[in-house]
């Protein structure tokens, strides 16, 4: 650990532990930057007895309602008594004097995230159909919630969801492009042209797949994390996204998307894992192929703006390089769905 991290200054940090949760750190803190640059900052912190998780956003460009904060605190906290395992939350901090920008303390849960093929080779082929139902249970949990009665009730506007996160995406698009990408306007258009009517609506995670959750020894889902893109919608959006990450890229190398699960990894295909939710919700998943070209979509403009990041030396971490290389292929890859939906 070091007391030299970016984006946290672990002085400022125990200072106003100590004024806003005093008796919570009993001894010198010390720090770990665990994520880095792709999304917001994740840090351990200590004190030698107990750790917290510190996560504030990353450095530099931020676009307009990304890295929020308060969102993700607030969504953790009203899951607190659900079935949805979350961490629990200490303290919100909105005041960008402390560390340079809003963050927010939270429980540290023992897990291990399973973001490689070197951790999921661990797992043998029934574990890891046993982990991919798990993960399918969670995410039906979640959307099984009223958020009135967890006190989400306005955390966002479901009304015309579906029509606004096109555009939403598009506007995000353009506030962090500097090349021309072929086909990307195409495949916006058809979403726009093609959006399906939403069934329900529910809590919506916004980025959900098996290296935002923390898994237990005994396979347990410990904790869903990275809680930024939360909002109120169509839950739908959640499964098409899970899909792009589930089987990742045709003909890629070096991807990073593709950190050891899906098929070729000895885990169910996504359809299986659709059919899990299905029946465990009761949800009509005709339009499914929508969702997972609208996944495609998004993950095109988050890698977008993780390569703008990258090129003006924003980001902080490894394997930046390659992000930008993977955008057309999510491009190509979002169009062939909207065919397969056709």
């Amino acid at each position: 650990m070091s007391d030299d991290l970016p984006g946290l200054d672990l002085t400022r940090l125990r200072e106003h532990l100590d004024r806003e949760l005093p008796g919570l750190v009993t001894g010198p803190l010390t720090g770990e930057l665990v994520q880095g640059g792709r999304s917001n900052l994740t840090y351990v912190v200590g004190d030698g007895a107990r750790r917290w998780v510190v996560r504030r956003p990353p450095l530099g460009h931020v676009l307009a309602t990304a890295h929020d904060m308060g969102r993700e605190h607030r969504v953790m906290s009203a899951l607190a008594d659900t079935a949805v395992p979350v961490p629990r939350t200490y303290l919100m901090c909105q005041d960008e004097d402390v560390l340079g920008a809003p963050f927010y303390v939270m429980e540290h849960v023992d897990g291990t995230v399973y973001r490689s093929p070197e951790l999921t080779e661990r797992l043998g082929t029934e574990q890891r159909h046993e982990l991919s139902m798990r993960l399918v249970d969670v995410l039906a949990d979640l959307h099984s919630l009223d958020p009135e009665q967890v006190g989400l009730g306005d955390f966002g506007r479901p009304e015309g969801f579906l029509e606004r996160q096109v555009r939403r995406w598009s506007k995000q698009l353009a506030a962090s492009r500097s090349r021309d990408l072929d086909g990307i306007e195409r495949l916006a258009e058809l979403l726009g042209a093609r959006v399906p009517a939403t069934r329900r609506t529910g809590i919506v995670h916004g980025d959900y797949r098996l290296d935002n959750v923390l898994v237990g020894d005994s396979l347990e889902i410990g904790a869903v994390l990275d809680w930024e893109m939360a909002t109120l919608g169509d839950p739908l959006t959640d499964l098409g996204l899970l899909a792009v990450y589930w089987e990742g890229l045709d003909g890629v190398q070096q991807n990073p998307i593709a950190k050891g699960i899906g098929p070729e990894y000895g885990f169910p295909p996504i359809r299986e894992l659709w059919q899990r939710y299905a029946e465990r919700s009761g949800t009509d998943l005709s339009d499914v192929e929508w969702y997972r070209a609208f996944g495609f979509f998004k993950l095109a403009v988050i890698s977008e703006g993780i390569h703008y990041r990258f090129t003006r030396g924003q980001t902080v971490g490894d394997g930046f390089e390659h992000i930008g290389a993977l955008v057309p292929h999510l491009v190509a890859q979002g169009l062939s769905a909207l065919d397969e939906e056709a």
